[in-house]
């Protein structure tokens, strides 16, 4: 058995588990490293985790078993993708230092909350987090925040699509948010506008790949819309088998837009993963609040791509087909990629990422004046 140094902490149920999942590739590389484990408290989970990673998965479901891991275990460092309540019996812990590190870069507004302020470290993708932080917390200690890009976009990823001739467009709406304030999903309002739309663009190939909330949403408009589209999708599959209109609901995002030619999204991860993949394809965004002077405010990357709102939806077709020829936010999105992740070429993030983590695992070790004799064979046994 090998001793851990770090820890993936996750303490939510499987409806969320698609925030770690993006993460698992990355952590397997830092194991290299670093060695790491992931430690999780629902037994659905560790279930499901087993079979997806070589990880080893540490279940402890109740607080006194936490404890009495972390006591054995040792580690210096803890990750955190998400702001899970559950996620204060592990910053307890005062023996490791704890960083967060996200599941996603988005303008939504729950990007930017005061739990930054639990962890020693908060991981930002570039500048635009940073000043989203800044805007939206006082008494931040922005020396907290660590630009390192995006490492779950370095992963290569098996492509899901089949081969096609014919132009793809991408429709992924995300979920409807916790709140009011962060509902900015699509597909209750302009979903099905929406993909009718995309279906009329000549030699097209429609893609359908929804949030995985989307899928078990409980609102009855986010249901009824997911609904329809999957229904337009299979009646349009079926007029044209050859043009290959599919729903992947429960795919992997990011390996589909690997053969995608443009993407229309929500206010969400998904536009800026794109931005970081995909630049060179054309992005449209949807604002269904209607509100351009917030949208342009709140959400940079809406200032270099097309805005769709429920009134624009009748146009969709005609904007999508002509984006496809003529590109004309090309160079706008470049320098907005720049503004979110900075210089930063694809598989740089995950450089940046893995000396961070060593440098806070090394600073743990001064704080505690723990010199490498002094470390016990921390081995993990569960």
């Amino acid at each position: 058995m090998k001793h851990v140094s770090i820890v993936a902490y996750f303490a939510d149920d499987t409806t969320r588990v698609y925030q770690l999942l993006q993460w698992l590739p990355v952590l397997e590389v830092l194991d290299q490293v670093q060695p790491a484990a992931v430690v999780v408290r629902d037994p659905e989970v560790a279930a499901a985790l087993e079979p997806r990673t070589s990880l080893r998965i540490l279940l402890a479901p109740t607080f006194p078993e936490l404890r009495a891991l972390y006591a054995g275990l040792d580690a210096k460092v803890a990750l955190y993708c998400n702001n899970s309540m559950l996620n204060f019996q592990s910053l307890l812990e005062s023996r490791m230092l704890h960083v967060h590190v996200g599941h996603g870069e988005s303008d939504k507004q729950s990007m930017a909350s005061n739990n930054a302020k639990a962890y020693d470290r908060v991981l930002v993708a570039g500048e635009a987090a940073v000043q989203r932080h800044l805007a939206a917390l006082m008494e931040l200690d922005a020396t907290r925040l660590v630009r390192v890009g995006r490492p779950q976009l370095d992963v290569p990823r098996e492509p899901v699509l089949a081969p096609s001739t014919r132009r793809t467009v991408l429709y992924a709406p995300t979920w409807e948010g916790d709140a009011a304030y962060n509902d900015y999903t699509s597909v209750d309002v302009m979903g099905a506008g929406i993909v009718e739309q995309l279906l009329a663009v000549p030699d097209v190939r429609v893609v359908y790949k929804p949030h995985p909330k989307v899928v078990t949403s409980g609102r009855p408009a986010v249901r009824e819309g997911h609904h329809a589209v999957l229904a337009a999708v299979a009646a349009a599959a079926l007029r044209d088998p050859a043009a290959g209109h599919v729903s992947l609901t429960s795919a992997d995002v990011l390996a589909v837009m690997t053969d995608c030619d443009a993407i229309v999204t929500d206010v969400s991860s998904v536009g800026l993963d794109w931005l970081y993949l995909r630049n060179e394809r054309p992005l449209v965004l949807t604002d269904k609040h209607a509100d351009p002077e917030r949208l342009r405010e709140e959400v940079p990357v809406s200032r270099c791509a097309d805005v769709v709102t429920p009134a624009d939806v009748p146009d969709l077709a005609a904007l999508v087909a002509d984006r496809l020829v003529r590109d004309e936010h090309h160079l706008a999105r470049v320098a907005m990629r720049h503004h979110y992740f900075g210089d930063l070429a694809v598989g740089e993030s995950t450089t940046r990422f893995l000396a961070l983590v060593e440098e806070v695992a090394a600073l743990r070790d001064r704080l505690l004046g723990v010199t490498p004799q002094d470390q016990g064979p921390a081995e993990i046994t569960a």
